[in-house]
């Protein structure tokens, strides 16, 4: 089937989904849960075919990590999916209320974007937490994932689709896509699809934006930073750096990069570099840095690469404001975090760094949908407009104004005898 035909069917099943009632869709999720966990040998087995064809194809080992889908991460998939049928239906909500005129009331709605499409990386967990966040949300959607996860994905995508439809969701509201080809084809479907997800580098997205009319909500690098106020708890300090770079380093929000305040760096630096160094981590360091602890020195690409992978940069800074100017020239916009026993200066940090995320005194790795309570996310948005930082549910619907009257007319507001309108906040909900 031509990508044109699947973007048709999913437009078409996804303006039918926009009325489906949270009943329905809630089921939707439990027999998807169901069928992966019926299902979990032959998607271990579809997993397998795809890692040990990318190792022999030498896929970088960050990405070998992140292409693994086992029984333990099913089983993580199939327990957020349960925890997503308990959030509220993020359709359907009355956001305002106002009474225009006696008679007259605006309402305005929440409802579903429509159809979306999103191109993610070798993340086998991220098609099914980006489908089912559509499908909770009332949006169809067209997926393209790496070509590393290609046996993986069509499985998934399959079973997702059929346990949908058997609770009675549109036929053809997931479309899966599968080559470069189908993403440039994606790009000039403006008549179905209304919003593209593209999760992948700064070059990726902006490639992306570049090539299409269709809204894009950006997800780039993730280039996080960990500045180290003075007067800081140390401990804490190191606490915090440890989980931010090597709780998980294959992901957008663990920590690229620490800034240290000269105020602390004799004193921080050597316990750091013996705390990353027993986790494996090779540290890179200013020419500061190295002048305090026997570290490789760091080059001006360092400060704006993301590694997803055991390499720390690290600089010493005068200031706060020097650590901010830092970040916001180099950083990606996703997640930085200041540990400092100043509220007021880690404040100061949140309302200066031009960042989706600001953390005080609290590691990077904080930084995702589940953890944020949104039951998943379909990716972390650096935009500035409609949704930023993790994208839940509350990213993936829009709102409609609706008015009710009773034959008002506009020609009885205007001229020397027009009515005066109330314009008066309402209590009431729509419906």
């Amino acid at each position: 089937m031509d990508i044109q035909t699947i973007a048709a069917q999913a437009k078409t099943a996804a303006i039918a989904m926009a009325g489906l009632g949270t009943d329905i869709k809630n089921q939707a999720l439990a027999e998807i849960a169901a069928a992966l966990e019926s299902r979990q040998a032959d998607i271990v087995a579809a997993n397998q075919s795809d890692l040990d064809r990318s190792e022999k194809e030498n896929l970088a080992p960050p990405l070998l990590k992140r292409l693994k889908f086992d029984a333990v991460k099913i089983d993580e998939a199939c327990a957020g999916l349960r925890s997503m049928i308990q959030l509220p239906d993020p359709v359907g909500r009355t956001l305002d209320a106002m009474e225009v005129d006696d008679g007259l009331e605006l309402f305005r709605v929440s409802c579903p974007i429509g159809l979306i499409g999103v191109i993610f990386e070798s993340r086998p967990d991220a098609l099914v937490q980006i489908a089912c966040l559509c499908l909770k949300s009332g949006n169809g959607v067209l997926l393209k994932g790496g070509r590393e996860a290609m046996a993986t994905n069509r499985l998934l995508a399959d079973i997702i689709h059929r346990a949908g439809i058997a609770a009675g969701i549109p036929d053809g509201w997931l479309g899966l896509l599968e080559t470069r080809d189908d993403v440039a084809d994606m790009l000039q479907l403006d008549e179905f699809i209304d919003l593209i997800i593209p999760r992948g580098s700064n070059a990726f997205v902006k490639h992306i934006m570049d090539n299409t009319t269709i809204p894009v909500m950006g997800h780039a690098d993730g280039i996080c930073h960990v500045y180290i106020d003075r007067g800081a708890d140390l401990d804490m300090a190191e606490r915090i750096v440890v989980d931010s770079k090597t709780q998980y380093v294959a992901v957008c929000n663990a920590a690229e990069t620490l800034l240290v305040h000269r105020a602390v760096a004799e004193a921080f630096l050597p316990r750091i570099k013996t705390a990353l160094e027993k986790k494996g981590v090779e540290i890179r360091g200013c020419h500061r840095t190295v002048g305090i602890i026997d570290v490789m020195p760091a080059s001006e690409e360092d400060w704006r690469t993301e590694y997803l992978d055991y390499i720390l940069s690290i600089r010493v800074v005068d200031s706060l404001v020097a650590a901010v100017d830092h970040i916001n020239a180099f950083g990606s916009g996703h997640t930085d975090v200041i540990v400092s026993p100043d509220r007021q200066r880690g404040i100061r940090f949140m309302n200066t760094v031009d960042s989706a995320d600001v953390f005080l005194n609290c590691s990077s790795r904080f930084c995702d949908g589940f953890r944020f309570g949104l039951g998943a996310e379909v990716g972390i948005s650096t935009n500035k407009t409609h949704a930023r930082g993790p994208v839940g549910l509350e990213g993936l619907v829009i709102y409609q104004w609706r008015m009710i009257g009773h034959g008002q007319i506009v020609a009885d507001y205007t001229g020397p005898e027009a009515r005066r309108f109330t314009h008066r906040k309402l209590d009431k909900s729509f419906g």
